[in-house]
C-alpha cells in the first residue's frame, strides 16, 4: 500500500478509465486522492474507443441540434436536463483536451468532423484517424500523474463498506499477491465501466463484468435500465481474430454493409441505411445472418480506396493482419456486445442514492442515454459527468469523518477452473438468452439458470459480483415487455407508452420506507 504514502485518501476513484481519470483530476484539485485500477490504467475500454468524441463546434451545428439528435436515440427515456448538460459542456470539454496536448485531426486547417449513424450533422472529433480513446487516455494519465494523486493498479474493488454515514470504505485485492486491503475515505467515486464481458461476443476487455454495477447494488444503490445494452453492429468477424471493433467512422466515410450477393439490405428496416441508429443496424444484420444461415455480413468498403488505410490505420493494420485488405475486399462482420447503457442511478452531479458514493461512466445511468445511445456521446459523458462527479465528491468531504486503511486476510489471487468454467457459462447464456433479441420464457430460464449457479460453492468474490450484475440484466429484461432502443423482445416486438419510462430496480438492502 506504498501508494497511500502512508495516509488515507478522502476521495478514491474505482476505475482508471476516461471517466475514473477525469473525476480523479477534478477532485485531485481539492483533495487527497486515490485511484484504483483492476488492470494498468490504459488496459480499460477508453484506450480501446476508436471512434470519436461529439460535440457542437461545427459551423452548421449547435449544442440544440446535438440534444435533438440524442434524445431521439434515446426513444423517449432520455433524462432531458442530462442531456442539455452533455451538449451544452461539449466544447469546453474538447477544448480542454486539445489545451492538455490531445491532437484531434484537421483537414485543410480545420477539425475534421465526422458524421456518424443518427447525428444529423458531422460532430465527431477524432485522433490518431481511429485511435481517439487511446489518444484521449494517454494525456489523462498524463494529467492524474501530474495532479499529486496515488494509484493502485492491479487491485480490484470487492466490497463497498456502509456505516451510518452512508458508504465509507472499500475493500480491494491486490490481483497478484492476492493481499485485501480495506481503504477507508470521505467519498467513492465508482468509475469501473460497463458489462460488456458477460457476453459471449463482445468488443470488450475480459475485466469489463459489471462489477461495480453489482457492488452498488449490494451496499444499497439503487440501479436502473440495465435492460438496455448496445450491440455494435461491425466487429471483425474472423475465425481466430478478436473481437475487434470496425469503428462507427467508417461507415460515416461511406461504407456499405452488404450480404454475400452485394445487396443493402439495411435499407429494408430505415431510408438512412448505414447511418440508421445501431440497434436497427445491430438487430437487422443478426436476422440477416438468421435468414442466410451465415455467422457474418460485409462491409464494403472499396469506395474509400486507398485513402482508407491513412484514414484508419489501426482498422486497416488489423484487417490486414487477418489476410483482409479493406481496400479491395470487404470485411466479415457481425454484432457483438458492446456497451452498458443503464447503470447505477445518479443524480447531474454523480451523487447515488448511496450517501458517500458517487458514479460516473459506463457504470453510471445518468439518463443521457436513455434506451439507445448515440454514437460517440460515452467518452462525451465520460468527461463531462466524470469531471462533476469528481468535484461533488471532493465538496462533500466536509463535515464527514475521516478514513483509514486496514489489512485484511489475503485470499488466493488467481482464478480458479471453476471460476472460469463459471463465467464461460454465464456467457454463453447472456448470448443465447439475453442477446439481441429476447424472449419471455429464454429470459425467465436465464434466471433460474443464474440462481442455480449462485448456490454453488467454491465461487470467487469476482465470478459473484459478475454473476449477479447478469442476474440484474436478465431480470430488468424479463420485466420490460416491449421492444424499445437497444432492448428487443421478440414476443413484444412494438414500443408501448406503458413503458415510457425508466425502471428502477432498488437494492434490497435498503428498507422500505
Amino acid at each position: 500500500m506504498s501508494a497511500l504514502h502512508g495516509e488515507a485518501p478522502e476521495v478514491v476513484v474505482i476505475g482508471g478509465g476516461v471517466a475514473g481519470l477525469s473525476a480523479a483530476i477534478a477532485a485531485a484539485r481539492w483533495a487527497r486522492v486515490l485511484v484504483i485500477s483492476k488492470g494498468p490504467l490504459d488496459a480499460g475500454c477508453t484506450a480501446f474507443a476508436q471512434g470519436g468524441i461529439a460535440a457542437a463546434v461545427g459551423p452548421d451545428d449547435s449544442p440544440e441540434l446535438h440534444f435533438q439528435d440524442t434524445v431521439a436515440a434515446g426513444r423517449g427515456l432520455c433524462d432531458s436536463r442530462a442531456v442539455r448538460l452533455l451538449v451544452e459542456d461539449a466544447p469546453a470539454r474538447v477544448a480542454e483536451l486539445a489545451e492538455w496536448g490531445v491532437e484531434f485531426d484537421h483537414e485543410a486547417g480545420e477539425l475534421d468532423l465526422h458524421q456518424e449513424a443518427a447525428h444529423s450533422r458531422p460532430r465527431v472529433l477524432h485522433a490518431g484517424g481511429d485511435a481517439t480513446g487511446a489518444a484521449v487516455e494517454a494525456v489523462l494519465t498524463r494529467r492524474l500523474r501530474e495532479s499529486g494523486a496515488a494509484v493502485l493498479e492491479d487491485h480490484a474493488a470487492t466490497g463497498l463498506v456502509v456505516g451510518e454515514e452512508g458508504c465509507t470504505a472499500v475493500e480491494v485485492c491486490d490481483l497478484v499477491s492476492g493481499a485485501r486491503t480495506l481503504i477507508g475515505a470521505q467519498a467513492l467515486v465508482l468509475a469501473s465501466g460497463g458489462a460488456g464481458a458477460l457476453w459471449r461476443h463482445t468488443t470488450n476487455p475480459a475485466g469489463a463484468t459489471g462489477d461495480g454495477i453489482a457492488l452498488a447494488y449490494e451496499a444499497g444503490a439503487d440501479v436502473a435500465d440495465l435492460e438496455f445494452i448496445q450491440f455494435h453492429p461491425t466487429v471483425l468477424a474472423v475465425a481466430g481474430a478478436p473481437a475487434f471493433l470496425v469503428s462507427e467512422a467508417v461507415r460515416g466515410a461511406g461504407a456499405l454493409v452488404v450480404d454475400a450477393a452485394g445487396r443493402r439490405f439495411l435499407l429494408a428496416a430505415d431510408p438512412r441505411g448505414e447511418l440508421a441508429p445501431r440497434d436497427i443496424v445491430a438487430r437487422s444484420i443478426a436476422e440477416e445472418m438468421a435468414r442466410s444461415g451465415t455467422d457474418h455480413v460485409l462491409l464494403d468498403c472499396r469506395r474509400l480506396g486507398a485513402g482508407f488505410a491513412g484514414r484508419f490505420p489501426t482498422i486497416d493494420r488489423t484487417c490486414r493482419r487477418h489476410g483482409i485488405d479493406p481496400a479491395l475486399t470487404p470485411i466479415p462482420i457481425a454484432p457483438a456486445a458492446h456497451y452498458t447503457i443503464g447503470g447505477v442511478v445518479t443524480d447531474r452531479d454523480g451523487a447515488t442514492t448511496l450517501p458517500g458514493l458517487y458514479a460516473c461512466g459506463e457504470v453510471a445511468r445518468t439518463g443521457v442515454h436513455g434506451a439507445n445511445r448515440l454514437a460517440s456521446n460515452s467518452l462525451l459523458e465520460g468527461l463531462v459527468f466524470g469531471r462533476r462527479a469528481g468535484r461533488a465528491a471532493a465538496a462533500s468531504c466536509s463535515g464527514r469523518p475521516p478514513g483509514t486503511v486496514e489489512e485484511l486476510t489475503p485470499v488466493p489471487a488467481l482464478p480458479t477452473l471453476a471460476d472460469v468454467g463459471a463465467l464461460h457459462e454465464v456467457r454463453e447464456l447472456m448470448w443465447s438468452a439475453c442477446g439481441i433479441t429476447r424472449t419471455g420464457p429464454g429470459l425467465t430460464a436465464a434466471v433460474a439458470v443464474l440462481d442455480q449457479m449462485g448456490e454453488e460453492e467454491g465461487a470467487s468474490r469476482s465470478c459473484h459480483l459478475a454473476r449477479t450484475t447478469a442476474r440484474l440484466v436478465v431480470e430488468a429484461a424479463l420485466t420490460r415487455e416491449e421492444s424499445r432502443g437497444a432492448h428487443h423482445r421478440g414476443d413484444f416486438p412494438q414500443s408501448s407508452d406503458r413503458w415510457r419510462a425508466s425502471r428502477v430496480t432498488r437494492s434490497l438492502q435498503r428498507s422500505t420506507p
